[in-house]
């Protein structure tokens, strides 16, 4: 749920700028690796000392690769759905194979993806199966199975290394309505509010605001996505200098628009 507005914001800055670091030195992620010790280790060797309140926004693909959520083409064997996709679209049908698997319902076919439902419930192309930045032929990568929880753990496991409250961004590359382009949002969050609610407060001329309710959790991962590019290895951002009141519950699923409310479901 969105951050209510009260007397005391939500989310402020220090001052007029916030900082941005990506961390280098990190090692290729295999399953099972502990990637809490890790940053924190590419932290160390950044001279990066974590501070309360710091934002780490980490690429979906490191916490996938950690989790085991790699899956070989060679090894799917494609449904009669698949082959005929394969067959509609020109696409290699076990690709499709592994977006089925991870998809909850088709929104929208298209040449170069399948727009569709995840069984997390986000509307998003070829449901986050990737074969970007997967070493080997025939690799691809897909989302983590609950990427809150991820976050969760992340956190969890960054505080018990560094005793520092720092809040955890998991971001992925989305597509969005009516614009062209593509930006990294939050698919998973711990720590600090995802969306934080300005409605009954006042605007700069003291306007009273009815509608706005700001997507935070996705403008600090665009942010971060500045920093990590796609060939550039670097798939972890420390954001500092925001001040934010942590939520108890606050989560990145929470951004998802409701079905009902949705013009393009």
């Amino acid at each position: 749920m969105p951050q209510k507005n009260s007397q005391k914001p939500a989310v402020s800055r220090r001052g007029h700028s916030l900082q941005l670091t990506a961390l280098r030195g990190l090692p290729g992620i295999r399953r099972g690796g502990n990637l809490a010790r890790l940053i924190v280790a590419a932290a160390r060797g950044e001279r990066v000392a974590f501070e309360d309140g710091d934002v780490l926004v980490v690429a979906q693909k490191i916490v996938s690769k950690a989790e085991g959520r790699v899956a070989r083409l060679s090894r799917i064997r494609p449904s009669a759905e698949a082959r005929g996709l394969s067959t509609e679209l020109h696409q290699d049908a076990r690709f499709l194979e592994a977006v089925l698997r991870e998809t909850r319902r088709i929104v929208r076919k298209g040449p170069q993806a399948l727009i569709v439902e995840t069984h997390h419930g986000f509307v998003c192309a070829n449901a986050g199966v990737d074969r970007s930045n997967v070493p080997g032929k025939g690799g691809v990568t897909l989302l983590p199975r609950k990427p809150d929880e991820s976050a969760r753990r992340l956190a969890a496991g960054l505080r018990s290394r560094t005793g520092k409250r720092i809040a955890v961004i998991i971001s992925d590359t989305f597509g969005r309505a009516w614009r062209l382009g593509q930006v990294n949002v939050a698919i998973g969050a711990a720590g600090l509010p995802v969306l934080v609610d300005l409605r009954g407060s006042c605007d700069l001329f003291g306007k009273r605001l009815h509608a706005t309710i700001l997507a935070l959790a996705d403008e600090l991962a665009a942010a971060a996505g500045l920093l990590m590019g796609k060939a550039d290895g670097l798939p972890v951002v420390v954001i500092r200098g925001l001040r934010y009141r942590a939520p108890n519950k606050s989560k990145a699923a929470d951004i998802i628009r409701p079905a009902s409310e949705d013009l393009f479901r």
